[in-house]
């Protein structure tokens, strides 16, 4: 993964979906299997698997390109571990949901516009994207103190890192 690529979490309703954002192609992906899991309201990892491998064999006899748009990428499981993810960009994650019957299509639509009005709006205030950090991190669990140290621990990290990069230091060599 490049300096460029981030890897994040999105909370929808009690559903966590993985995404990653590629700045670099300035488009965000969305793990398709936790979307999908969503859509027919399944918490259990390996029956929304089942759904989405069925789900794919039945796009691909349509001829649906939707799969064939379908990347990979590694994202960390609930056991910690990376593993080679199905992902769709945001347009394949809305011809999914009209692939799939579901009450949750017209809720996540709009949960997917949040999202990428936020993002954009982030971009225009980065400062949005710190205070959001902060609060996924308290949604998590992690205490004030701990949050608080992280922020700072980024802001010291990215101060040297900044500093290296004006001082032309190349990785690897100094």
């Amino acid at each position: 993964m490049t300096k460029k690529t981030k890897n994040s979490l999105a909370i929808f309703e009690d559903f966590k979906i993985r995404r990653h954002y590629d700045d670099k192609k300035e488009s965000g992906y969305f793990s398709v299997i936790d979307v999908v899991s969503v859509l027919v309201e399944q918490g259990d990892f390996k029956k929304a698997k089942s759904y989405w491998t069925t789900l794919k064999e039945r796009l691909k006899k349509e001829g649906s390109e939707l799969v064939t748009k379908c990347d990979q990428l590694k994202m960390q499981s609930a056991d910690g571990k990376f593993y080679k993810t199905d992902v769709l960009d945001v347009e394949g994650i809305l011809r999914l949901i009209q692939s799939v019957p579901s009450k949750k299509a017209e809720p996540f639509k709009l949960w997917l516009a949040k999202v990428g009005k936020e993002r954009i709006d982030e971009i225009a205030d980065p400062e949005l994207a710190v205070n959001r950090a902060k609060k996924i991190y308290e949604k998590k669990g992690y205490p004030k103190d701990w949050v608080d140290k992280r922020m700072r621990g980024i802001a010291v990290r990215n101060s040297l890192t900044d500093e290296w990069k004006e001082r032309e230091i190349k990785k690897g060599y100094e």
